[in-house]
């Protein structure tokens, strides 16, 4: 979901969509299988990204989504080593 707030134009929130779907696989292996929410910190202005298909938005919502993509990859536990007694 990318709400209107961040992008006012449908074009735009498709194409913020398209990227997290293609960033998401990128980091596929590094996250547990599980239902993700992506949350942007910052909207998209129409006055300074003026196409919703131009190389300036998709780079900054790339780097954006890269970014918390490898921060969630950090945070998840190794699996088998939780410290409990086996």
């Amino acid at each position: 979901m990318v709400p209107k707030r961040w992008a006012k134009r449908a074009v735009t929130r498709n194409s913020i969509k398209r990227q997290i779907y293609s960033v998401s696989n990128d980091f596929e292996s590094a996250l547990p299988v599980a239902a993700h929410v992506v949350r942007l910190r910052a909207g998209f202005d129409r006055a300074k990204f003026l196409s919703a298909t131009s190389e300036l938005l998709k780079a900054a919502v790339r780097q954006e989504l890269q970014q918390l993509f490898e921060g969630a990859a950090r945070r998840q536990p190794v699996a088998g080593l939780s410290g409990g007694a086996a």
